[in-house]
Parts: C-alpha cells; sequence; structure tokens
C-alpha cells in the first residue's frame, strides 16, 4: 500500500511539472505534438530511472564512503549528462525520426532540472535504491502525462480561433497554468 501511495503521490498530488515546477523547458518546448511528447516522455522516463539507479550507487558507494556528499550536485550534472549522451546515440540508431523530431530537446534532457531535482529528492526523502526507484519511476510517468496532455491541449488550440495576441506562448503559459490548478484538485487524495 505504501509504494501504491508514493506513486500516486508522485504523478498526481506532487506532479514535477505542475506542482514543484521541474523541467519546463521540455514542457513548453516539446508539447506541440503529443507524438514527439510521448517520445520525450519515454526519453526522460529512461534517463529518471536510469540515472536515480546510478546517481543512488555512486553517492552511496562513492561519495558516503569518500566522505564527500558535497560534491553530489556535480556528480549527478555529470552522471546525467553522460547518461543523456548514451540516450542521445541509441535513439540515432533505434528511432532516427524521433531522434529528429526531439531535436534540440532531446540535448536538452541533461540540463532538464526534473532529472537533476529527481535524484536530488531520493535522498531528500531518505528513500532507500528500490523506493527511489520506484519514486522515479512515477515521476517520470507523472511528467510524462503532464506533457502529454498538454500537448494534446495544445494540438486543439492550434485548430481553435485565438486572438492574434494570444496565440504561442501565452495561450500555452495559460493552458499550463490551468492544467497546474487542475492537477492541484488531486492534493487531498494522499
Amino acid at each position: 500500500m505504501e509504494y501504491i501511495l508514493l506513486i500516486i503521490s508522485a504523478i498526481f498530488v506532487n506532479n514535477i511539472v505542475l506542482s514543484q515546477f521541474l523541467g519546463i523547458c521540455p514542457f513548453l518546448g516539446v508539447s506541440n505534438k503529443v507524438s514527439t511528447a510521448m517520445g520525450m516522455s519515454a526519453a526522460v522516463l529512461f534517463v529518471i530511472v536510469l540515472a536515480t539507479i546510478v546517481t543512488y550507487l555512486i553517492h552511496v558507494y562513492v561519495l558516503m564512503a569518500l566522505h564527500i556528499e558535497y560534491m553530489q550536485t556535480i556528480t549527478f550534472i555529470l552522471v546525467i549528462a553522460a547518461l543523456v549522451q548514451m540516450v542521445e546515440i541509441i535513439l540515432k540508431k533505434v528511432s532516427p525520426s524521433l531522434y529528429q523530431a526531439l531535436g534540440i530537446f532531446l540535448p536538452l534532457i541533461t540540463t532538464n532540472c526534473a532529472v537533476l531535482g529527481v535524484a536530488i529528492l531520493v535522498f531528500k526523502k531518505n528513500y532507500m535504491l528500490f523506493e527511489g526507484v520506484i519514486f522515479a519511476g512515477a515521476t517520470a510517468i507523472g511528467f510524462g502525462l503532464a506533457l502529454v496532455i498538454f500537448a494534446g491541449i495544445r494540438e486543439h488550440l492550434d485548430m481553435m480561433a485565438i486572438p492574434k495576441g494570444m496565440k504561442g506562448i501565452p495561450i500555452s503559459l495559460i493552458t499550463a497554468g490551468i492544467l497546474a490548478m487542475a492537477f492541484m484538485g488531486f492534493s487531498g487524495l494522499v
């Protein structure tokens, strides 16, 4: 039951994008098409889970063993950058169309603060490795859910008659705010 609450909390109640405001750059940048948003969600899921496992092991078996926990942030950034490079190479070989669709936003996973934020939150919340991986996966699913919903809304908005001054980013930001308020409705759930 504890893990189910952790999953529901990470996906809906404490959504990384809509309540903690981490990962806004890809949220706004890759949400023009649902297909691209789904690809980005899958890449972020893979990177967040893998980064959580690797950073946990490095933190526990290297940083803590050497008593250099203060190097956590810089170490995590380097690990995440290396993992994103690996994902980029794999996507280029396996799915060139998705690689092209993600464009500049794939390397931006490196600087996606949601990935670094989840790796750090695992330690702030005192999760063990298994709990951390569940938290990371659920958080990435929450990120993907918000991204795909937002992309669907933006695709629909492109077909609507919107005043000239509200087209593009202004209506997207208003929509993101309304979506964040909708997710606030889950706050009493857990």
